[in-house]
C-alpha cells in the first residue's frame, strides 16, 4: 500500500476520535507500575470470563459470583466516590477524625478478610459437604466486624475521599478487599447455600456476607448509574421488612434478616437471571465491542454514515441516526452512546442549523433507539430471551420491522426540521470519500458472521466469539492492525466497560429477589388486571406509564428486568402474547432515557450541546415520538413482529411506514410544506388511525391523509367545494 493511500482515510477522517476510551468524572487514570497493575486485572477480568464461557466451564454459582465479587473490586480501584480533579497529585488532608474512621473501617474489613483466608487455608481449598470443618471463631466471628468496618470505609470515601485520578484512596483498596472477602465466603459456601439460603437453616454468616455484597453492590451502582437505581433498590430492601405494617396488595408477613439476605444473594436475587446476562453475553459483547473500538471499525462507521449521508440536507442529523444507532446497539448504554458519538454529531449539527436542544436530542434519540435496533440490541435481545424462554433468534427476528420503523420516523424527524428551516449538508469536500471508504466495506465483516453465525444455530456465545475473532482479523487490512498489544488493550477497555452493567445488573437482581420473596409482582399484576377490567388497550396504557417510571434514571439493561418482573406477568395473564407483552415493556423501558422529567440520554447530550437540559429532554421525546406509538402498533398488528404471512406483513409495515410518515409531518408542521393547526391534528388523527392495522382503519387514514394533501396542494378549497355543492 503507497503512503498516499495509506493517507487518504486519514485525511477526511471527520470521525477520529469517535473510537477515543471515555474517562468519566469520577474515574481514576493511573499510570507506573500502579497503572499497570490495574491494568493487568482488567485484562484477567475479562480473560476469565471469554476463557469460561469458550474453554473451561465453571460450575453456575461460583462463576456468577466470581463476575460479581471481581466487578465490584475493579470498580471500587478505578471509580471514586466523588468527582475527581485533574492535574497535579494533591497532598492528603485528612483531619484525626477521618484518620480514626479510616482506621476503624480497615479493621474490621482485615478482620473479615483474614478470617476468609483462614477459612480457605485451614481447610486446604476443599469445599462442600465432604470438607473439613473450619475454625468455629472464623465464621462466627468475621460478620459483625466486616459489615461495620464496610459502611465506615464508605462513609470515609463520601467525605474525606482522595480527589486525584492520580491516586486511589487507601478507603477503596480497602472496599476492594470486602469484596474480594465477600466472594470468598460464598464460593467456599456455595454448594451448602443451595439448600440452606433462604430458610431458617441460613447461617448468620451467610446473612452477614450478603450484607456487605448488597452494601457494596449499591455503593458501586451510585458512583457508576447514579442514584435513581440505588433508591429503588433501596425502597425494594425496606419493603421486604415493613410489609406486615403495609396496607392493601403491598402487605406481606415479612422476613427475617438472615432468611432475606441469605435468600437475595442466590440466584433468585443478585446471582440470578440480571447476572446470568451480565456474566455471559453483556461481557462477550462489550468485549466485542472494544475490539471494534481497539481496531477503530467505529471510526469508520461513523465516517462511512458521513459519506453517505453528511452531504445531505441537514445531513449530521442523518449520520447520527445511523451512525449512533448502530454504536448504540453494541455498546449497551444509551447516555454513554450519547457522550461518545454526540461529541462529533452535535457540534456539526449545530453548525448547519440545527438549534441546540434539538441537536442534543436527535442524539439522545438515535443513541436510544440503538437499544432496539437488532441484531444485539444493547444486550436486551438476550435479557429478553432469558427470562421469556423464547429463542434468541425469534426475538431479534421480531424485532427488525419495530426498529426500521422507529429510525424512519426518527429519519422524517429530522428531514422535515431541515426542510422548514431550509438547511444544506455539510461541503463535499469536508465529508470522507465514499469511494474511498466503499473499499474498506471488509470493515462490516464481523456484523455479519455474527448474523450468519446466529442464523446458523450457533450459540450466541460461540457467535460473539467469532466476531471477536473477525474483528481483530480484517484489522489486519488496515492500518490499524491488532497485534498484542492491541488486543491486551481491548481486553482491559472491554473490563472498564463492562463495569456499570456489572453493577445495574446485580443491583437489579436485588429488586427482582425482593419481588419473587414477596410475591409483589403477582399481587401487582392482578391489580393491573383489576383496574384495566380485562380491557387490554388500557392494561397497555398502564404498563406504558409504569414502565417509563420504573426505567427513569435507570439503564435499560435494570429497567427492563424490573419491569419484566413487574409488569408482563400481568399482560400475559391477560391474554397477551408473550413476546408482545414483553417487546412492550423492553420498548418503554428503552424510551424512559429519552422522556422527561428523568430523561438520561437527552441530559448527556444536553451537556455538549450547551442547552437546557428540560427542553431538550421535551424535544427528544417529540422527535423519538414514534417509540411510543409502535408497541401499540405491534399489539394491534402481530405480523409487525414478523408473525403472519407475507402478504400480512409486506401490508402492515407498508401501512405503518405511511402513519410513521404522517405521523412525523404531524408534529414537525410540514407535509409538503408548512401546514397549520387544524391541517396538523388531522394529520395526527390519520396517523392513530393507522394503529388498528386494518383494512378500515387504514383506509381512513389513507383518506384523511389524502385530504390534507389536496388542501395543501389547493386542489380542494372553500369556492371548489361551494362549486361541487350545485
Amino acid at each position: 500500500m503507497s503512503a498516499a493511500t495509506e493517507k487518504e482515510p486519514d485525511t477526511h477522517n471527520i470521525a477520529a476520535g469517535v473510537d477515543a476510551e471515555q474517562v468519566t468524572s469520577n474515574q481514576r487514570t493511573l499510570h507506573g507500575m500502579l497503572g499497570l497493575a490495574l491494568s493487568v486485572l482488567c485484562v484477567l477480568y475479562t480473560v476469565f470470563h471469554v476463557g469460561s464461557m469458550n474453554l473451561y466451564p465453571i460450575e453456575t454459582w461460583i462463576y456468577r459470583i466470581s463476575h460479581v465479587s471481581g466487578g465490584l473490586a475493579l470498580g471500587f480501584l478505578l471509580y471514586s466516590a466523588r468527582m475527581l480533579a485533574d492535574g497535579n497529585e494533591q497532598p492528603s488532608n485528612r483531619s484525626l477524625l477521618a484518620w480514626l474512621i479510616l482506621l476503624a473501617g480497615a479493621g474490621g474489613i482485615l478482620y473479615g478478610f483474614v478470617s476468609m483466608v483462614t477459612l480457605w487455608i485451614s481447610t486446604g481449598g476443599q469445599t462442600g459437604f465432604g470438607a473439613p470443618a473450619p475454625p468455629a471463631f472464623v465464621t462466627d466471628t468475621f460478620g459483625i466486624p466486616l459489615v461495620v468496618g464496610t459502611c465506615l470505609t464508605i462513609l470515609s470515601t463520601w467525605f474525606f475521599p482522595v480527589l486525584t485520578r492520580r491516586r486511589i484512596d487507601p478507603a477503596d483498596v480497602l472496599l476492594a478487599i470486602a469484596a474480594v472477602a465477600v466472594g470468598m465466603y460464598f464460593i467456599y459456601y456455595a454448594p451448602m447455600l443451595r439448600l440452606r439460603a433462604g430458610t431458617a437453616l441460613a447461617h448468620s454468616g451467610d446473612m452477614y456476607a450478603a450484607i456487605v455484597g448488597v452494601i457494596l453492590i449499591l455503593e458501586l451502582t451510585r458512583r457508576l448509574a447514579g442514584l435513581a437505581l440505588v433508591i429503588i433498590a433501596a425502597i425494594f430492601v425496606v419493603y421486604a421488612f415493613v410489609g406486615p405494617y403495609l396496607p392493601g396488595i403491598l402487605e406481606h408477613r415479612g422476613y427475617e434478616m438472615k432468611r432475606f439476605f441469605s435468600y437475595i444473594y442466590t440466584d433468585n436475587g443478585i446471582l440470578g437471571p440480571t447476572t446470568a446476562i451480565s456474566s455471559t453475553y453483556i461481557i462477550l459483547f462489550i468485549t466485542f465491542a472494544a475490539f471494534l473500538q481497539t481496531s477503530r471499525v467505529g471510526e469508520y462507521f461513523v465516517n462511512f454514515a458521513f459519506a453517505a449521508a453528511g452531504g445531505t440536507r441537514g445531513g449530521p442529523a442523518k449520520v447520527a441516526i445511523f451512525g449512533s444507532g448502530l454504536m448504540g446497539m453494541i455498546n449497551g448504554t444509551s447516555a454513554g452512546n450519547v457522550v461518545s458519538t454526540g461529541s462529533l454529531t452535535i457540534p456539526l449539527m449545530k453548525r448547519v442549523g440545527y438549534r441546540p436542544q434539538t441537536a442534543a436530542a436527535v442524539e439522545a434519540a438515535a443513541s436510544s433507539g440503538g437499544q432496539i435496533l437488532p441484531p444485539i440490541m444493547g444486550a436486551g435481545a438476550f435479557i429478553m430471551a432469558e427470562i421469556t424462554g423464547i429463542r434468541y433468534t425469534e426475538i431479534v427476528t421480531a424485532a427488525i420491522i419495530p426498529a426500521l420503523l422507529y429510525f424512519l420516523s426518527v429519519y422524517f424527524m429530522v428531514d422535515k426540521e431541515a426542510l422548514k428551516k431550509n438547511m444544506k449538508g455539510i461541503p463535499r469536500n469536508e465529508l470522507p470519500k465514499f469511494a474511498e471508504l466503499a473499499k474498506r466495506s471488509f470493515l462490516f465483516i464481523p456484523i455479519f458472521i455474527l448474523l450468519i453465525a446466529l442464523f446458523m444455530g450457533y450459540s450466541v456465545i460461540r457467535a460473539g466469539t467469532l466476531a471477536m475473532g473477525a474483528a481483530a482479523v480484517v484489522s489486519w487490512l488496515t492500518p490499524y492492525r491488532m497485534g498484542p498489544v492491541a488486543i491486551y488493550r481491548a481486553l482491559e477497555i472491554a473490563a472498564k466497560m463492562s463495569l456499570q452493567l456489572v453493577a445495574v445488573c446485580a443491583a437489579a437482581g436485588i429488586i427482582v429477589g425482593v419481588i419473587a420473596l414477596t410475591g409483589v409482582g403477582t399481587r401487582f399484576s392482578s391489580m393491573l388486571l383489576a383496574l384495566a377490567d380485562q380491557n387490554q388497550l388500557l392494561a397497555l396504557f398502564f404498563a406504558m406509564c409504569v414502565s417509563i417510571i420504573l426505567g427513569m434514571g435507570m439503564p435499560t439493561t435494570a429497567a427492563y428486568a424490573v419491569a419484566a418482573s413487574v409488569i408482563a406477568p400481568g399482560l400475559v395473564r391477560m391474554g397477551i402474547d408473550p413476546l408482545t407483552a414483553h417487546f412492550f415493556v423492553f420498548y418503554f423501558a428503552v424510551m424512559s432515557a429519552i422522556t422527561p422529567p428523568v430523561a438520561l440520554a437527552a441530559y448527556a447530550g444536553s451537556a455538549i450541546a450547551q442547552s437546557d437540559p428540560m427542553k431538550t429532554s421535551v424535544e427528544s421525546f417529540k422527535i423519538g415520538l414514534a417509540a411510543f406509538v409502535v408497541p401499540f402498533m405491534f399489539f394491534y398488528s402481530s405480523a409487525l413482529l414478523m408473525q403472519g404471512t407475507v402478504l400480512e406483513i409486506i401490508h402492515v409495515v407498508l401501512t405503518a411506514a405511511l402513519g410513521i410518515f404522517l405521523l412525523a409531518s404531524a408534529v414537525q408542521g410540514w407535509f409538503f410544506g408548512l401546514i397549520n393547526w387544524p391541517l396538523r391534528i388531522v394529520l395526527l388523527a390519520a396517523a392513530l388511525g393507522m394503529i388498528g392495522g386494518g383494512w378500515l382503519s387504514d383506509i381512513i387514514g389513507l383518506s384523511a391523509g389524502g385530504l390534507v394533501f389536496l388542501i395543501q396542494k389547493h386542489l380542494i378549497n372553500a369556492r371548489t367545494m361551494a362549486r361541487g355543492l350545485d
